[in-house]
């Protein structure tokens, strides 16, 4: 089966562009998600987070400290030090949902798609861009964060020249372009391609 990646900055509209394939009937593994999940199910791996990062991981309740967790990813090394603990976990959720699923071909949405190493487990990858003053002003209208908080986020990707390097497709989402008609032409694209995995 054909495993297709999905990434782009911040208020890009990644996730907008996720549900239009499925509306298209995809499959979407959504990996963001995913990590939400294990953070409440896995003892194994609230254990390591405690070990590595402290009590104030987890709130008394045992819920995760999304708040501290963002202080964390602030730092290089400790956002590493996370990465290495959550992501191999991702990675193998992803290869047996795809296996589970019945269709030309699966996506997996994901933030950091390469920063992650998540690009080495599917075999194509899209793009999503938008304006830099564009993805900003989405994340303000969205999200309770300052223009400064999202600048830091931003700084912290992959910058566009360098996500446009990588990926095999891209998708524009700049209030210009069609984006329906795009992700429609993508996904025959990808039907076809389909047939060669």
């Amino acid at each position: 089966m054909l495993k297709v990646g999905i990434t782009g900055g911040i208020g890009s509209g990644k996730s907008w562009v996720c549900r239009i394939f499925q509306q298209l009937g995809v499959p979407l593994f959504e990996a963001d998600l995913e990590v939400k999940k294990l953070y409440a199910s896995d003892a194994a791996l609230k254990n390591e987070l405690l070990s590595a990062f402290g009590s104030q991981t987890f709130h008394a309740d045992g819920g995760i400290n999304t708040q501290f967790l963002k202080e964390v990813l602030v730092d290089a090394e400790k956002r590493n030090q996370l990465n290495k603990l959550v992501h191999p976990r991702v990675f193998e959720r992803f290869h047996q949902w795809a296996q589970d699923q019945n269709a030309p071909y699966v996506i997996k949405e994901a933030a950091i798609l390469f920063e992650s190493g998540a690009d080495k487990t599917v075999n194509k990858t899209i793009g999503v861009f938008a304006p830099l003053e564009l993805r900003i002003a989405r994340v303000l209208k969205r999200d309770a964060r300052t223009r400064e908080d999202i600048l830091a986020l931003i700084s912290m990707q992959l910058s566009d020249e360098e996500l446009r390097a990588k990926v095999d497709y891209q998708i524009l989402n700049d209030n210009q372009h069609a984006v329906i008609t795009q992700v429609r032409d993508l996904h025959h694209i990808l039907c076809n391609e389909s047939r060669h995995f």
